[in-house]
């Protein structure tokens, strides 16, 4: 069977022929290629085209796909167990080279994805606290938990309005929205709701708006006003944690967070999530305490061996694989300004290590959700196109991230910037 037949036929069986809206490529007028193989950064699709992967799983594969160490880890650990559902001692070891490893990380719980992490950050925080609200920022994406799925409203200090069907009013109406990298609406938000809000969950550099990394200064505001009305300040690090840095995006602010989440490359490639901070917010889950959490598969061997693999990997090659990527990136955002510069094709790149985003703006910087709101979606589905006939893989989103890996190599950097020219010819003729 050739892509198209594969994924006409999952539509007959699964909603949109995807298990995740963002792969069936709506919007983008073709069908997505089926893809059956990884190795490094190559990807091949069921027809046996290549393309030079910059999605890596949406993040995970930080060591490329199919990396040895962790294909034999998964291998070794499978042939002696799939799942117990009980204590294992491969948990105990990825436990604690996180407590040991990174900052503010007293005591951790894995579950088994970053919503599932993210939801029982916010569960924890509101048991704690004993309070109900919350505040998540416009333009954050923390998973597909109900009260997560909320957009802002133009006013300063508007009440969340569910972004999904299936999502009752209830459920969000102790949600409320910050504006990221405003420090102004941020405080007036305290001053009126503080002695009821839990906790402020935020991507420390977003990722689902677009690669934005918060400021200094607005992030010591949010770190003080959650100290000063005694709510919990969470760090989504779902997505940057072990990426932008090897101790994550907190590692980038002299500020400490209460509570950290995590996935995506702790898990080598495989379903995996955590949460962590502090011993006394945490000793408040059961069976210490009384929020309750549980999951038949967390801390899955498999999942534990495949996450110890690729963190004692990161460890063990700091120096070199950081400094790769850094260099890689700096490679491409530097070609693509300078083409854009020569074409005159207007654009803003954010690159924070080993992710970035191309957004197609008139605007000469993007700090918030307003500037993501101005990118030329049909420019950007134009590039999108080019790049994937061209042999590259990309988000088919405006407002994702692209991610580097240890694997990339400057030859595909060349590779990409000439395919990017010949784009930005064909677009400003």
């Amino acid at each position: 069977m050739n892509n198209n037949e594969i994924f006409e036929e999952s539509k007959e069986y699964m909603p949109g022929g995807v298990n995740s809206p963002v792969r069936c490529y709506k919007g983008m007028d073709m069908n997505p290629p089926i893809i059956k193989s990884g190795d490094g950064v190559i990807i091949k699709d069921e027809e046996d085209n290549e393309y030079i992967d910059f999605v890596l799983a949406w993040g995970p594969m930080l060591l490329g796909h199919c990396d040895p160490d962790v294909v034999k880890a998964v291998k070794e650990t499978s042939e002696k167990a799939l799942a117990f559902g009980a204590p294992t001692k491969l948990e105990l070891d990825l436990a604690k080279f996180m407590c040991e490893n990174l900052d503010n990380i007293d005591k951790i719980r894995m579950v088994n994805s970053g919503t599932e992490a993210t939801m029982s950050a916010i569960k924890l925080a509101r048991g704690y606290t004993k309070r109900d609200k919350i505040v998540k920022f416009a333009g954050c994406y923390h998973g597909h938990f109900d009260g997560f799925l909320v957009e802002a409203g133009s006013g300063l200090m508007t009440a969340g309005v569910p972004d999904s069907l299936g999502v009752p009013n209830e459920s969000i109406a102790n949600t409320l929205i910050g504006v990221y990298n405003d420090k102004a609406q941020i405080t007036q938000l305290f001053k009126k709701y503080g002695r009821e809000i839990a906790g402020v969950i935020i991507e420390p550099v977003a990722g689902n708006m677009g690669v934005i990394k918060a400021e200094d200064d607005f992030m010591i505001t949010l770190r003080n006003l959650c100290s000063e009305y005694g709510a919990l300040l969470i760090f989504d690090e779902v997505m940057t944690g072990f990426r932008v840095a090897f101790k994550g995006a907190q590692s980038l602010f002299n500020i400490k967070p209460d509570l950290v989440t995590y996935a995506k490359i702790m898990g080598g490639g495989l379903p995996c999530g955590a949460y962590g901070g502090r011993k006394e917010i945490m000793e408040n889950l059961s069976p210490l305490g009384g929020v309750y959490q549980a999951g038949t598969m967390s801390g899955n061997p498999i999942v534990m061996a495949a996450g110890l693999a690729t963190l004692n990997k990161l460890k063990d090659n700091m120096k070199e694989y950081y400094e790769k990527i850094e260099s890689i990136g700096k490679k491409l955002e530097e070609g693509i300004v300078s083409i854009s510069s020569k074409y005159k094709l207007p654009l803003v790149i954010n690159r924070v290590g080993g992710m970035f985003t191309i957004f197609f703006t008139e605007l000469k910087e993007v700090k918030t959700y307003e500037d993501v709101k101005t990118c030329n979606i049909e420019r950007f589905n134009r590039y999108f196109k080019h790049m994937i006939k061209s042999g590259f893989n990309f988000a088919p989103s405006q407002f994702e991230a692209v991610f580097l890996s240890v694997k990339h190599e400057e030859s595909h950097v060349l590779d990409y910037l000439k395919a990017f020219e010949e784009f930005a010819i064909n677009e400003t003729k």
